[in-house]
């Protein structure tokens, strides 16, 4: 709980505040009932109406008294709880931002958006109510049986009878609430984990007019959810009647007995009223403790699914950079005898025993089936991940010592997936240098064969593109991603396979900018069609994780018999097709 301290200490005072204002009620209603008593006992009894007036208006004072500190309590422990979940909040999303993609791959999507939200406010909301609730209820508890004692110490026998039923009755409540909290903060995740993929992709399902299956498929996630919630919430709503019926029952054996006092001349009727009271306070305190306790058991599943991502260990830090300071100049690459894996351990290896070097201002072709590692091959270069054995060098120096954001500037990609974001196209542009000017944007969206189009739409560069660019097509898409990176001005670029959904001509001319705007950077394409790799200064051929090809298009027709079968298949379905 120690790394809980720093989302306290710059709101200590309002942590010390609510409690203590919230003690103001406490007095006030550990005194009205007294003060009922004696307005009745003397009053009432004798007739006194100044006495009444006098006791009535002290009564007006205290209720006054108990309302300003209950605002203020309320006010500071609002405070409190928001500003430590948002500062809480900030923490997590900062950690998560952090994350190597193998600690992302440990969590789903879904289930990172449920702890940012969901887990946070279970979180927040316990922390306002014990606030609250922290002195009052017990101040309520103490303070009552106190009064009750005072005034009859027969009667609050009973009390001895109930209390330690009900805190029985709690125990078992708790210990049967906590499992079925963390079950369906569980179901939340699943829940957030098909809904997220059913609208990112609902154009695919439309498109193959699977409507009915997601929505069957959601069907069984929510009811399963509500299972989980209804199964959860039987243990809140099994805590309230318990706690009332303790209550009624406690109320009957004091009225009847405290009725019998009275005949007896042995209790004031005044007495009796104020008793019952306090011990209708005693009950309600506990009842508050209960709820206290129950929602801390379900802030503590989230509180346990929070500490899973702030103790997640980040696997792939600079912290023992050793050139921290270093800076990529030339764009030179070099893998020497590098291995590589996503999942440790085991005996396959997605790259084996790889080795070649890129110089700098050099266009590397990469190409392969399917498979055979050429996006975890570039994803090496930047640190996305680690190779296993072997070094990545860029400069001469290992990508390890570099800090990562010093190596990740000078790197761009556009990967597989193109994802742009809410907001311009101007915007999204930026993303590549946000210092950059209006004509350096336009001059790399012409590089990238993508200011014709823009500027077709009728608010140009400002024109927005809805989530995840929603409104431009594929071809579109790729290229606004072309012209971010080259905004970017890197000394190494990497296209995974970007071009795919952009036409041969226009993709001819994206690559003759490459010779001219980007001449000195270093360059990575992987490609499926060999004519986008075919000028390249060297060809890499990827063949289930080894290197089985290298060279020139010219070499690898003569020597290269995986890169012969890749030209000559791609060669016959041009001539189907033309046929």
């Amino acid at each position: 709980m120690k790394i809980y301290w720093k989302y306290i200490k710059p709101y200590l005072a309002a942590f010390i505040l609510a409690p203590l204002l919230m003690l103001t009620e406490v007095l006030g209603e550990i005194i009205l009932p007294k003060l009922t008593s004696m307005i009745i006992n003397n009053g009432v009894a004798g007739r006194d109406v100044g006495y009444i007036m006098h006791t009535g208006a002290i009564m007006i004072g205290i209720a006054v008294f108990m309302a300003v500190g209950g605002i203020g309590g309320a006010y500071f422990s609002s405070k409190a709880s928001i500003c430590f979940s948002t500062d809480l909040r900030r923490d997590i999303f900062h950690k998560v931002q952090q994350f190597s993609f193998k600690n992302i791959d440990e969590f789903s999507t879904g289930s990172l958006i449920t702890r940012l939200t969901n887990d946070i406010q279970q979180i927040q909301n316990v922390i306002m109510m014990s606030l609250r609730l922290l002195f009052r209820a017990p101040g309520m508890l103490i303070g009552g049986l106190i009064m009750a004692y005072l005034m009859n110490s027969q009667l609050v026998m009973i009390l001895l009878v109930v209390i330690p039923l009900l805190i029985i009755a709690i125990a078992i409540i708790l210990i049967t609430a906590y499992p079925r909290f963390q079950a369906m903060q569980k179901k939340i995740d699943r829940l957030n984990s098909g809904v997220q993929e059913a609208l990112t992709n609902v154009r695919v399902i439309k498109s193959f007019v699977r409507e009915d299956h997601e929505e069957e498929r959601f069907k069984a996630t929510n009811r399963d959810l509500k299972e989980g919630s209804l199964a959860a919430m039987q243990v809140v709503v099994t805590a309230f009647p318990v706690m009332i019926l303790a209550m009624n029952i406690t109320t009957i054996a004091v009225v009847w007995y405290g009725g019998n006092l009275i005949i007896a001349g042995k209790m004031p009727v005044g007495d009796l009223t104020a008793f019952t009271i306090y011990i209708i306070q005693i009950l309600m305190s506990l009842m508050m403790l209960s709820m206290v306790f129950l929602q801390a058991s379900r802030a503590m599943a989230s509180l346990k699914r929070v500490n899973e991502i702030l103790n997640t260990e980040i696997d792939l830090t600079d912290e023992e950079a050793a050139q921290k300071t270093a800076t990529v100049t030339k764009g030179k690459v070099e893998f020497c005898d590098v291995s590589f894996q996503y999942l440790k351990g085991k005996e396959d290896m997605v790259l084996k025993k790889i080795s070649f070097t890129a110089e700098p201002g050099q266009t590397i072709g990469i190409i392969g089936s399917t498979g055979s590692g050429k996006t975890s091959l570039v994803q090496l270069i930047p640190r996305l991940y680690d190779a296993d054995s072997g070094k990545v060098m860029v400069d001469g120096i290992d990508v390890k010592d570099y800090s990562l954001r010093n190596l990740r500037e000078s790197v761009a990609m556009v990967l597989q997936q193109n994802v742009l974001f809410s907001g311009t196209i101007e915007e999204n542009l930026l993303w590549g240098d946000e210092s950059a000017s209006t004509e350096d944007v336009i001059q790399m969206a012409e590089s990238a064969q993508a200011n014709g189009f823009v500027t077709s739409f009728k608010d140009g560069y400002q024109t927005d593109l809805g989530q995840g660019g929603s409104n431009v097509s594929g071809g579109q898409k790729q290229r606004l991603c072309i012209a971010r990176a080259l905004l970017k001005r890197p000394r190494i670029l990497i296209l995974d396979d970007s071009t795919s959904a952009v036409d041969t001509a226009t993709e001819a001319k994206i690559r003759e900018c490459f010779q001219t705007t980007l001449k000195e950077t270093t360059k990575f394409i992987i490609a499926q069609r060999i004519g986008s790799v075919e000028m390249a200064d060297k060809i890499i051929v990827l063949d289930e994780g080894e290197i089985v090809g290298m060279g020139s298009h010219e070499n690898l027709m003569k020597d290269c018999e995986a890169y012969q079968e890749i030209y000559y298949s791609q060669r016959d379905k041009k001539e189907e097709v033309g046929a």
